[in-house]
């Protein structure tokens, strides 16, 4: 049959326009959740100098995970991989002149080259939300709290999904207490942070293999199980404070295991879950107060998370709460009764448009009850007809796909109709 078919690049993603249905209508829940509290939108660049995400992300995040190519000049260029960096130089390059506190959010693709999984695509697109200039447990728990409202908003109760909270500092305690020092200190967060990626022999196997004894190792997996730690953490006990005044306490809880992955967090983490355990992290994020710093501005606290859409939307099919949604926009058909008719048809459609209606027309003087077929499978409600009868003596039918019924009005009688008809549908 012809030329073999381009295959896309793996990892990569078709947006059909059901699931641009879907990535829109997420994109408008988020800018729901993220403007109730004030939250300004912004983008940064796709493309980004490599050495940027060099400063500070972490090794494996640069190295074995980003789109990386020389553009013509020699200069490493990365499609990027996530957005902090880009935030932190678009800060450092405004420096005094920004009002602070900033809170700002974005919605956009991002690249990683990783094995391609469930729940784990090459693109994918990504909430990022992020408050800058403030240093308290309580700007600390208002990022999340926008993501709990979006949870709220989409019938993600806490009994679904919760959002599990840490504090690097609180561990970096804990691990001198057990004589974990600082040498010592990256490899055991990174040991930690693998705890979900691997069965429990393989995790002890590799707690000795970075270096740890077996007693420090039995003692980190106590510490590891300590559920009330948070306790002697005045940040995290603040933290609560505050996401219990937010009115989203539910959705919270004290997790010693989680620390993520990337080397800019100083304080406070933070990562959602599924109840259910389903998948891995749905958000993650936490307080990182060096990197504005890092990339030549100010010393300047920020806080902020990101989310990435494709287990997000699996985790709405787990629990049936995928939206309904309509691809097709038009709330009106207009038919098309035969080739004399046509150029009526077509007028019609240009003067509902001019009075504020989205209009699909058939556009060839098929069997009518295939067109009604075709737009009823296309979920428009309403179907108008100008036969040769209805155009010599200046009516209109309308039917009503759903139930079926028809009608047939003065045309300067339809908009009105129509126009109730909608609100009321």
């Amino acid at each position: 049959s012809g030329m073999p078919k381009i295959q896309p690049v793996r990892g990569t993603r078709d947006f059909y326009p059901e699931d641009m249905a879907f990535r829109q209508w997420l994109y408008a829940r988020i800018r729901e959740a993220s403007e109730r509290f004030g939250y300004q939108e912004y983008d940064g660049p796709y493309l980004e100098r490599l050495e940027l995400y060099a400063a500070k992300s972490g090794e494996e995040l640069v190295k074995e995970q980003s789109y990386v190519f020389p553009d013509r000049s020699g200069t490493m260029i990365a499609l990027r991989p996530e957005l902090t960096p880009s935030l932190a130089r678009m800060v450092a390059q405004r420096g005094n002149a920004l009002l602070l506190p900033l809170r700002w959010w974005s919605f956009g693709p991002f690249w990683r080259y990783e094995r391609t999984q469930k729940g784990r695509s090459r693109e994918f697109f990504q909430w990022n939300i992020d408050l800058i200039g403030v240093d308290n447990p309580s700007a600390d728990a208002e990022v999340p709290a926008v993501a709990a409202t979006l949870f709220q908003s989409v019938g993600l109760t806490p009994d679904l999904i919760r959002i599990k909270v840490n504090n690097r500092r609180l561990a970096e305690r804990k691990l001198a207490e057990i004589g974990i020092g600082e040498s010592l200190r990256s490899s055991v967060f990174h040991l930690i942070d693998r705890m979900d990626k691997l069965d429990e022999d393989a995790w002890q196997a590799y707690a000795l293999e970075i270096g740890l004894d077996e007693n420090q190792r039995d003692r980190l997996m106590i510490l590891l199980e300590d559920r009330q730690a948070w306790q002697a953490s005045d940040e995290l006990v603040a933290f609560f404070e505050a996401a219990e005044a937010f009115g989203v306490g539910d959705y919270f809880e004290y997790d010693p295991t989680i620390i993520r992955g990337l080397d800019y967090y100083t304080g406070t983490v933070y990562e959602a879950r599924d109840v259910r355990g389903l998948h891995r992290a749905i958000l993650g994020g936490g307080r990182y107060d060096d990197l504005v710093a890092a990339m030549g501005g100010g010393k300047i606290p920020a806080t902020g998370f990101a989310m990435g859409d494709v287990v997000f939307r699996l985790l709405l099919g787990d629990y049936e709460l995928l939206p309904r949604l309509r691809p097709n926009p038009a709330d009106v058909f207009v038919a098309t009764f035969d080739e004399n008719t046509k150029a009526e048809a077509m007028r019609l459609s240009t003067e509902l448009r001019a009075e504020g209606f989205q209009v699909e027309w058939y556009p060839e003087p098929v069997r009518l009850s295939r067109q009604f077929k075709y737009a009823d499978r296309q979920g428009i409600p309403f179907a108008v007809i100008a036969g040769p009868d209805e155009v010599r003596d200046g009516q209109v039918s309308l039917k009503d796909l759903r139930s079926g019924e028809q009608e047939t009005l003065p045309r300067e009688h339809l908009s009105p109709r129509l126009r109730k008809l909608i609100r009321g549908g």
